[in-house]
């Protein structure tokens, strides 16, 4: 189908700023104008801190957010995007504020290191600190270690799914559910996304190669699972997923595919293509109604694998 209307409303808004795509420009710089770009405001909690946690080379910065009620809350670990280049607290706030309110659950926002400074498996390590932090400290946090979710879009996405790889690998600590938004899975631009929505459409094939190039430290890992989960050799056993791809994104080939291979080793899985949209059309659901539909979509499936996972407070 034809682009959504109120997505080339935002193409044209992000035009107009002006900004040159991030692989003409320095990560630094990449970074400044990424900041320029207007966020939706997510939905009031009722607690925000910020704090740091132990990692494995450095503090990790992490921002809570807390529901309201009484808890213990599930927990959602949550990654952003921006290729592992670009990205932070800040741009994941509108996010995490409506899968808090949305999913009735704590969310763990994770501001790990930034390739090309700290290259692949740095910021996979990071998240993995701060996911296990979050069950280790779930009390102190009011959270339930025993519903624990992971998610995150784009290169957050890949980190999720990387999560789930390492805790099946590494003995727990057990996820409830994937949260997968439009996850950058495996290192190929050959796929008819890539080559249909190769530029036009905001994340281009070269801005991801960009990408690549500054995360991988070298080119045997981009068979690591870790950095790419659809190179995994099994995913039996892997937690339930729900997996988002938008029409227009260069990553929709590699998402689905992703499901699919989850679907064959028997996960239970949601593969949800929304048409007319672009990447990064999750974090619009101020001005994009499917959006909001979208983060509607993973909200309800937090809610029912807290439920599934244990507690009937978390229940619809």
């Amino acid at each position: 189908m034809p682009l959504d209307p109120q997505i080339i409303q935002v193409m044209e808004t992000v035009a107009a700023l002006g900004l040159p795509p991030a692989d003409t420009v320095s990560p630094e710089v990449a970074r400044a104008n990424s900041k320029l770009r207007k966020r939706s405001p997510g939905p009031e909690v009722a607690k925000v801190e910020d704090r740091t946690i132990p990692g494995p080379d450095s503090d990790v910065p992490v921002r809570i957010y807390t529901p309201e009620g009484d808890g213990p809350f599930p927990i959602l670990a949550w990654f952003h995007g921006g290729g592992w280049v670009v990205g932070d607290l800040e741009s994941a706030d509108g996010s995490a504020r409506s899968l808090c309110v949305g999913g009735q659950c704590i969310v763990v926002s994770v501001d790990y290191r930034l390739a090309p400074d700290t290259k692949f498996p740095g910021p996979a390590d990071d998240c993995w600190a701060a996911t296990t932090w979050a069950v280790n400290n779930a009390a102190a946090i009011n959270g339930d270690p025993a519903r624990l979710a992971v998610g995150g879009d784009s290169a957050g996405g890949n980190l999720a799914a990387a999560m789930a790889l390492m805790a099946a690998d590494r003995g727990g600590p057990e996820i409830a559910l994937q949260v997968l938004i439009y996850p950058v899975t495996d290192v190929n631009y050959n796929t008819v996304s890539y080559n249909d929505n190769a530029e036009g459409y905001s994340l281009t094939k070269v801005g991801m190669q960009w990408y690549w190039e500054h995360y991988l430290a070298n080119e045997e890992d981009a068979s690591n699972p870790y950095a790419a989960p659809l190179q995994a050799k099994s995913l039996v056993g892997q937690p339930p997923a729900l997996v988002i791809t938008g029409e227009f994104d260069p990553l929709r080939d590699e998402g689905e595919a992703y499901a699919k291979r989850l679907s064959e080793a028997g996960v239970e899985t949601t593969a949800t293509r929304y048409d007319g949209v672009i990447h990064g059309f999750f974090s619009m659901g101020a001005v994009v109604d499917k959006g909001q539909q979208a983060v509607d979509e993973a909200s309800a499936a937090l809610r029912n694998a807290f439920s599934k996972a244990g507690s009937p407070s978390a229940a619809d």
